[in-house]
């Protein structure tokens, strides 16, 4: 590229990195400014704007740097261009501290435990704490680890707050299928469900782009079918030694969790990222998480 010839035309917008011009050029694209990322002598890296649009360039970028003055949750792995987010270790804390909770309160585990004969009584916030909880150690190290991998990038896809309440109400909904399609009485608790959520997010996150390019069918449905095949692995095998009511129910909750999630993500896979970015939306989710997440957790200790 002729830098010279392009500087009488376009007006340098000067960054520091690589990266910094790149996420910039991105600002821009959503705003419909043309830009072109260089490298100069003078500024090194920077971005070269048309002289008309020079003042909502600045503008546009200005908006972007005050919105995103906190600490970056968002990183790209340095092996691919995937994007990770970190929010998902501290979410996957919040589990290991309720465990510990539960294990120096046993009310709270009994209170908040899935037990059908209560749901069926009206009792329907066990079906979104239950969630919260598990049996032992192995229980959550085991959803964790995977939740710490599929959280992160659930969220880095959707946002943070969007990603954890779909999810959440995945698992929800996967206890939903369990006590609708099991007869028996049981108990049930775990994160499973709210995880195969997560991984349903994932393998329809991109649902969309097959309606504006249809030539990325077989790239979605390679997607969509790895999705199907690592819930097959990690989620629609029975625990245990045998295949008894309990491992029954957990295949079916999974697998609700995992058709709930597959619908979210289709669904939010039609919002526009500017939309999912917005500071009210995204303020207005985390309300909703957080007050979801009070209520029910409120009505278990209260009864």
């Amino acid at each position: 590229m002729d830098i010279a010839n392009s500087a009488r035309q376009s007006v340098a917008i000067p960054t520091r990195t690589k990266r910094r011009a790149m996420d910039w050029s991105l600002v821009l694209a959503s705003q419909d400014i043309p830009t072109t990322i260089a490298f100069t002598e003078e500024h090194r890296w920077a971005l070269m704007v048309e002289a008309q649009d020079y003042e909502r360039a600045v503008e546009a970028i200005r908006q972007y740097r005050v919105e995103n003055r906190h600490w970056g949750w968002r990183r790209q792995l340095p092996w691919s261009q995937v994007t990770y987010h970190a929010g998902a270790v501290p979410a996957c804390l919040v589990l290991v501290l309720i465990y510990q909770i539960s294990v120096e309160f046993p009310h709270l585990h009994n209170s908040w435990i899935l037990d059908t004969n209560a749901v069926h009584a009206g009792q329907w916030w066990r079906l979104c704490t239950a969630v919260l909880l598990h049996a032992d150690l192995a229980h959550l190290a085991a959803n964790a680890t995977t939740g710490v991998l599929l959280f992160g990038l659930a969220m880095a896809r959707f946002g943070a707050g969007c990603a954890l309440l779909a999810a959440y109400l995945a698992g929800a909904l996967g206890n939903v299928a369990g006590v609708l399609l099991q007869t028996r009485p049981y108990t049930g608790l775990g994160a499973s469900g709210m995880i195969m959520g997560a991984l349903g997010l994932l393998s329809f996150h991109s649902a969309s782009l097959w309606r504006t390019n249809p030539a990325t069918a077989r790239d979605l449905l390679r997607g969509m079918l790895g999705g199907v095949f690592l819930f097959l692995i990690f989620g629609g095998i029975p625990r245990g030694p045998s295949i008894d009511v309990v491992a029954h129910v957990d295949v079916i909750a999974h697998l609700g969790g995992f058709l709930a999630g597959a619908i979210f993500g289709t669904l939010l896979s039609f919002v526009p990222v500017q939309v999912l970015e917005r500071t009210l939306f995204k303020t207005a989710i985390w309300i909703l998480l957080s007050a979801l997440l009070i209520v029910t957790g409120w009505l278990g200790l209260k009864h």
